[in-house]
């Protein structure tokens, strides 16, 4: 049975099958990525590759779990998910045919599109730049000593595969091809070439008792390079939740870092993705007005070089709304109305992209419309687990709807998941607030004075911290921090409680969590010498 080539794009019953994955046709014509599994997409690639012909279940054991032992209904698992991928809106049958005693076959009609395939063999056979953000994870060494510990090694590299195949514009090269170099001692340059992709990830596992420590490295595969390198160390005796959490922590950062290569790579002639990632990677820095600014020019020359971009709509929209949010822009109502059209115009293009449901809940955080937003992070999170922001605000937007015992755990997920985050100060803050919400002043200072450390030009942290300095009798601190607040705002909000409590206390309709502000923040800030009108 021959694989199928890695440069071969194929179409079948409304679906696209390629390198990066599998993508479906919206109602607009736009291909979106498709939510599932390696092991269900490299059984997908086994039946195709078989051209209508029957596949023994001994053929795909081999094919997709390759050196592994494991038993026969992980394959009928793995078989009822693609099912339920393929077949969905289909009334003429499924596309996986079950031949009983001897195995599967692929029944629906295939194509392949020439034109893509073509470019892509340029690109495996070097003919070509490789794609940004295209990356082979390595099968992970297992330095356990317990050979029955490789499965361990195997499900990290398996898991970190899936959560790099979700990162917006990425490119990952399949753990089947992947594991065809387990065990070998080969140069990252040389993998480079063979699989056309500028990334190699590598790594290690060490498990011993219940401590379990990962040691990863990013290599560029051009030259050989190391990038990045960090080492993971968690203790549980749930391995599910260790895998999960382990591969969620370096899939975060992975992101984080190789945006940050793209956005510095030199380029004669940039495209709308080049100018995706230095957007994102100014809004990655620290938060002011400039970097705000950096970020929107940015994505703005992305929709005059692609006009039809989705992926830079909802970016633009994203960074409107968090300069709203973060009382650093000048111009309010025009950036709010830009983010409603922009948004809009996202989601009519591509209904189920994900990006574009978060840039919308995003917009509605800022509009104070927190129910609303609430089913968009939802969504969000369906489609990626660990899309730390994503949990953050969803964390938040239920805490202002009324149930406040969301609010500190959401932010504390996306704190153990993303320590370095750019976003990080922002959970600081929620936290600080929660507590200080519930009057644990003390828990609240040090939480408060940890954002306003990662959050400088941010007002929000000073006028929290200038309550909370209040409230605790340390009136000279209280008044630095809200003339500081005042200082770093772009609106009048911090000149007395009438006008803040019309910005944010009606933020949330709620009667329970308005009064714990009443009680808390406006007391407080009465304390430091906000007058009443």
């Amino acid at each position: 049975m021959e694989a199928l080539a890695n440069s071969e794009v194929l179409l079948f019953e409304g679906f696209r099958l390629e390198r990066r994955g599998l993508f479906w046709r919206d109602a607009q014509g736009v291909f979106v990525p498709v939510a599932i599994g390696t092991r269900a997409l490299d059984l997908l690639r086994v039946l195709i590759a078989a051209l209508g012909d029957i596949v023994s279940k001994d053929e795909i054991m081999a094919a997709v779990w390759p050196g592994t032992v494991v038993e026969d209904n992980n394959l009928t698992v793995q078989i009822a998910a693609l099912r339920r991928t393929l077949d969905r809106d289909r009334p003429e049958g499924g596309c996986i045919q079950t031949v009983a005693g001897r195995g599967y076959r692929f029944v629906a009609t295939v194509t392949q599109d020439a034109r893509e395939a073509a470019f892509n063999r340029a690109a495996v056979s070097g003919g070509g730049v490789p794609p940004r953000l295209s990356v082979v994870v390595l099968p992970f060494t297992n330095l356990s000593g317990d050979p029955d510990q490789e499965y361990f090694a195997d499900g990290i590299t398996d898991d970190l595969t899936t959560y790099l195949s979700g990162i917006s514009e990425s490119f990952v090269i399949a753990c089947t091809t992947a594991f065809t170099y387990k065990g070998k001692a080969v140069e990252a340059r040389q993998v480079g070439r063979e699989l056309g992709v500028r990334y190699v990830l590598e790594g290690s596992v060490r498990r011993f008792g219940n401590h379990v420590r990962v040691n990863t490295r990013l290599i560029d595969a051009e030259t050989d390079a190391h990038l990045w390198a960090e080492r993971f160390d968690s203790d549980t005796s749930d391995l599910f939740t260790l895998q999960n959490e382990i591969t969620g922590q370096i899939a975060i950062a992975l992101d984080l870092e190789l945006v940050a290569r793209e956005a510095a790579r030199v380029t004669e002639h940039p495209d709308a993705l080049d100018y995706i990632f230095r957007g994102r990677a100014a809004v990655s820095n620290l938060r002011s007005p400039k970097t705000y600014a950096e970020g929107i020019s940015f994505f703005e020359r992305a929709l005059e070089v692609s006009p039809g971009s989705v992926t830079a709509r909802s970016w633009l929209t994203l960074t409107l709304a968090n300069r709203v949010m973060n009382q650093v822009s000048d111009t309010t109502a025009a950036d709010t109305a830009r983010a409603e059209t922009l948004v809009e115009q996202a989601l009519e293009r591509s209904p189920r992209s994900p990006l574009a449901h978060y840039a919308k809940g995003q917009l509605l955080r800022a509009q104070r419309r927190y129910a609303e937003a609430v089913p968009e992070f939802e969504l969000a999170v369906a489609s990626n687990r660990n899309w730390v922001t994503a949990i953050a605000h969803l964390g938040q937007c239920k805490f202002l709807v009324g149930a406040i015992e969301e609010a500190i755990p959401a932010q504390e997920q996306a704190i153990r998941l993303s320590p370095r985050d750019p976003e990080i100060g922002v959970w600081y803050y929620r936290i600080g607030q929660a507590h200080l919400l519930q009057s644990r002043n003390d828990e609240a200072v040090l939480w408060l004075e940890k954002a306003r450390g990662a959050e400088p030009l941010v007002p929000v942290p000073h006028a929290y911290l200038a309550c909370v300095y209040a409230l605790k009798g340390q009136s000279k601190r209280a008044a630095a921090e809200l003339a500081e607040a005042r200082r770093l705002s772009h609106d009048d909000r911090y000149s007395s409680i009438s006008r803040l409590r019309a910005v944010e206390l009606m933020a949330s309709e709620r009667p329970k969590i308005r009064a714990l502000f009443e009680a808390t923040y406006l007391a407080g800030l009465r304390k430091a010498g906000m007058p009443e009108d």
